[in-house]
């Protein structure tokens, strides 16, 4: 029986979320990096499996004294200089919060699921070496939600099993569906074989191609006991996988139980308390020209 409509939410201060590091997961849809263009940067990675995940790579690392640590989430604005002609494209994920444990030799030993909540890995389609250079430009340049549900378990039996990420753009006051509306379950990598997936490469991913050194992270961050992990964005749309961001434009993305996403109301800017006590999470972002941020 789905229990969604019991989840607690809550909220994380500026200040708390900024003492936690984000980081995302490449390639846990199918397809997803193709249409990004972005296949080719993982031909020299290899994965235990073709539906593997290619690897993590950071977004936020606080106290880093280089792009990484500047503080990037913002709950409302999408900011970027469009005067450089960016090519801006949404990532409409689902982020999780993880408790981290570590054995002795300072190795993650265990993950366990916290809270999650709706996520835009938002992604420059540069040239560029790593991941992590496309992700955080500066101050709005991921968006997160300002509300999380708590969430004790990933699991067939969990609570998210019949949820599905929606992603939508308004553009000129059109409203257009920018990802497929997919179920989380969809994920290629999902419940335990995600979370042993999660802790093999936090121990074992070294600093090759467009990834990096995991383990060196964590150890630089002194042992994090707690990280945001985006779980990895869905397939576009053929409207999304063509469309760039423009200043103006309004990005709307759902963690929704499917029959929320059915009833297609949850874009709704009045609509967030009904949302969270029919178990969906909504994260509304407007897009600025850098200077007009005012998040």
């Amino acid at each position: 029986m789905s229990c969604h409509a019991g989840l607690r939410s809550f909220r994380l201060t500026e200040a708390e979320l900024a003492a936690l590091p984000v980081l995302g997961i490449a390639g846990n849809f199918a397809e997803h990096l193709s249409q990004a263009g972005e296949a080719s940067d993982f031909v020299n990675i290899a994965t235990e499996s073709e539906n593997a995940p290619k690897g993590l790579f950071p977004i936020y690392l606080p106290g880093f004294s280089n792009f990484l640590g500047v503080y990037p989430l913002s709950h409302h604005v999408v900011a970027a200089d469009f005067t450089q002609q960016p090519r801006l494209q949404i990532e409409p994920e689902l982020a999780v919060l993880f408790a981290v444990t570590y054995d002795e030799h300072g190795w993650v030993e265990s993950l366990t699921p916290q809270a999650f909540t709706a996520f835009n890995d938002c992604s420059n389609r540069i040239n560029a070496p790593k991941i992590s250079l496309k992700k955080n430009w500066g101050s709005a340049s991921t968006g997160i939600s300002q509300d999380w549900f708590e969430l004790d378990e990933l699991s067939e039996q969990g609570c998210l099993q019949d949820y599905v990420i929606a992603c939508s753009l308004v553009r000129a006051g059109l409203v257009t569906a920018y990802g497929q509306t997919t179920p989380v379950k969809h994920y290629s990598y999902w419940n335990q074989a995600l979370l042993d997936w999660l802790i093999n490469q936090l121990k074992s991913q070294r600093d090759q191609g467009p990834l990096e050194d995991m383990r060196a992270i964590l150890a630089q961050l002194a042992q994090p006991k707690q990280l945001i992990i985006s779980l990895g964005a869905t397939r576009y749309t053929a409207f999304g996988e063509a469309c760039y961001l423009q200043p103006g434009d309004q990005l709307h993305i759902g963690i929704l139980p499917l029959s929320l996403a059915e009833q297609g109301q949850w874009m709704s800017a009045n609509a967030r308390e009904t949302l969270l006590e029919q178990g969906g999470i909504c994260l509304m972002q407007q897009v600025r020209q850098l200077d007009s941020n005012k998040d």
